[in-house]
C-alpha cells in the first residue's frame, strides 16, 4: 500500500505527472506499438496469400529437334544417331522427356540424345513442361538413321527393326531335325509360320524392334508342339578374333521342357570332305536357357575325342560347360545347379526370364570366353596343358578371377585332322519343347504354359 501526503501541492504534482505519461503513451508509444502490430498482421496475410498462391499452368509448348548430319542425301542424319533438342514454354520451370524408353528430368531447355539402334527407325517422344504441379505435354515423332559403322568394331548385325526376316542374313529351318527329335529328344516341329517367327516393335526396354520366336502347344502335321528356328549358314560365319553377342529376353521360358538357345555350328569343313560330322566339327552353346534351371544359364563347348574317320559314334562326345547365375553374376555355388524351383515369378530378376540380357563369347585363337552382361563365367582353352597339367585329360574347375567365380576348362583339340574351334561357325537361334533326361532341360511338364515367347533384340558381331 502507498501513502501520500494531503498537501494540495503534492496532489497537483501527481496529477501533472499522470497527465504527462498519458500524453506520452497516446502520442508516442501507442502509434509505434500499433505500427509494429499492423506490420505483423500484414506479414501474416502476405504469408497466407503465398501459401494459397496457385501455380500458373505452362503454355505455348514447342519442341525443336536437330538431327545431326541431315542433308538432301541423308534426310535422317549422318548415321551417328545424335539429335539436339530445344524446348520452349511460357511459365515453365522444368521439363520431363520420355524418349526411347528412358525418362529424363531437365531444368535446362536444351539437351542432346544419341540413338543407338542400327537402321532407320521412327521414334515417338513425349515432352512435358512443368510449373510446380501443373504441366502440359506434347508429342513429336522423329525418324533417325544410325549406321552400322558408327558402333566401334561392329562387323555384322541384325537389329530386327524392319518387321521381316532379312533372308540375306538368315535361313529359316523347318522340320524335326536329326533323328526326328533335333538330336536332343525334343518334341517340336519347326515351322516358318508367323505363329512361330514374327516381329514386335512394342517390347519394353528393347532397342527398337524384336524378333519373336514362339513355341506353341498345338496339333500340327505330326506333332503336338511347334517352334521357330533360324540360322546364318552360308550367309555369315565367324571364327577366332570375334565377339559374338545376342540380346535376348527369354520371357516365356519358365517350366521344365521349355528352352531357348543361341548357338553355333560348323561352317567350314576339311577341303577333301563333303561334310564334317558332329561332334568332330564342334558346337558352341553361347546361351542354353531352360525352364528346369531358371536361375542359371549354361555356356558349353561340344567336341569329339577321336576323329573316327569323320563318322559318328555314340561314345565319341566330349563337352565342357559352365553355368552362370543371374543373381550373383558369376558361376553359382555349387557350380552345377539342380533342376527345380520353377516357375519363377514374372518380375523375379534372379531368373533369366525377367528381362533382357546380353549373351556372348569372345573368341580368341587359344580360348573362348563366355559372358553374360559383360560378366565372364566360363573360359575354355583349346589345348591340353594351357591351364592344367599336360596329362591328356579334359578338365574343368572353378577358379577365382578378379574376385569372381569362373569356370575354367580344357581341352578340345584332341586330334590333328580338325581343331573345331579354330574354324568358322554360323549362328543359330532356336526355341524347343521337351528333351531327353539331362538334355535340353528334360521332359515337358503338364503345367507348362504356352505360347512361350522369346524376344531377340539384336545379334551383333564385333572384331576383337
Amino acid at each position: 500500500m502507498n501513502h501520500y501526503k494531503t498537501d494540495p501541492k503534492g496532489i497537483v504534482l501527481i496529477v501533472d505527472k499522470l497527465a504527462f505519461w498519458s500524453g506520452y503513451i497516446a502520442n508516442q508509444l501507442f502509434p509505434a506499438v500499433l505500427g509494429v502490430f499492423m506490420l505483423l498482421i500484414l506479414q501474416s496475410c502476405s504469408n497466407d496469400n503465398d501459401d494459397k498462391k496457385e501455380a500458373i499452368q505452362p503454355s505455348n509448348l514447342t519442341v525443336n529437334s536437330e538431327i545431326i548430319g541431315t542433308s538432301t542425301e541423308k534426310p535422317n542424319g549422318d548415321g551417328t544417331g545424335v539429335v539436339n533438342f530445344t524446348i520452349n514454354a511460357t511459365n515453365a520451370s522444368s521439363y520431363k522427356v520420355l524418349i526411347n524408353g528412358e525418362t529424363k528430368d531437365l531444368t535446362s531447355n536444351t539437351f542432346s540424345y544419341t540413338f543407338k539402334s542400327i537402321g532407320t527407325i521412327n521414334y515417338t517422344i513425349i515432352v512435358s513442361a512443368y510449373n510446380l504441379d501443373d504441366f502440359i505435354s506434347t508429342t513429336i515423332t522423329l525418324t533417325v538413321f544410325v549406321g552400322q559403322e558408327e558402333i566401334e568394331g561392329l562387323l555384322w548385325s541384325d537389329e530386327f527393326n524392319n518387321n521381316s526376316l532379312d533372308l540375306t542374313k538368315w535361313n529359316i529351318e523347318t522340320g524335326t531335325g536329326v533323328n526326328g527329335d533335333w538330336g536332343t529328344g525334343q518334341l517340336d516341329r519347326a515351322t516358318e509360320r508367323p505363329e512361330n517367327i514374327r516381329f514386335d516393335n512394342s517390347i519394353a526396354n528393347a532397342d527398337g524392334g524384336c524378333l519373336v520366336i514362339t513355341t506353341r502347344k498345338e496339333s500340327y502335321i505330326d506333332r503336338d508342339y511347334t517352334s521357330g528356328r533360324i540360322n546364318t549358314a552360308n550367309n555369315a560365319s565367324w571364327g577366332p578374333g570375334h565377339r559374338i553377342v545376342a540380346r535376348v529376353y527369354a520371357k516365356g521360358v519358365k517350366h521344365q521342357g521349355q528352352g531357348f538357345a543361341f548357338w553355333m555350328m560348323p561352317q567350314e569343313k576339311p577341303a577333301n570332305l563333303d561334310f564334317i560330322m558332329w561332334p568332330q566339327g564342334g558346337e558352341i552353346d553361347v546361351m542354353e536357357y531352360v525352364g528346369a534351371i531358371p536361375f542359371n544359364n549354361l555356356g558349353t563347348v561340344h567336341y569329339a575325342w577321336e576323329w573316327q574317320n569323320n563318322e559318328y559314334q555314340d561314345w565319341n562326345h566330349g563337352h565342357l560347360g559352365g553355368y552362370y547365375n543371374y543373381e550373383t553374376e558369376q558361376t553359382p555355388n555349387p557350380s552345377e545347379p539342380e533342376y527345380g524351383n520353377y516357375p519363377p515369378a514374372d518380375e523375379d530378376k534372379t531368373a533369366g526370364s525377367a528381362e533382357f540380357h546380353e549373351y556372348g563369347i569372345d573368341w580368341y585363337s587359344d580360348r573362348i570366353e563366355f559372358f553374360i552382361d559383360e560378366n565372364v563365367y566360363h573360359i575354355h582353352y583349346f589345348n591340353d596343358g594351357d591351364i592344367y597339367n599336360l596329362d591328356g585329360q579334359d578338365e574343368i574347375s572353378v577358379k577365382t578371377i578378379d574376385g569372381r567365380r569362373v569356370n575354367t576348362s580344357e581341352y578340345s583339340n584332341h586330334f590333328d585332322e580338325w581343331h573345331p574351334f579354330e574354324h568358322k561357325m554360323n549362328a543359330i537361334l532356336s526355341g524347343g519343347v521337351g528333351g531327353s533326361e539331362y538334355t535340353y532341360g528334360g521332359a515337358i511338364v503338364p503345367e507348362a504354359e504356352f505360347p512361350c515367347d522369346v524376344y531377340i533384340d539384336w545379334v551383333r558381331v564385333y572384331a576383337l
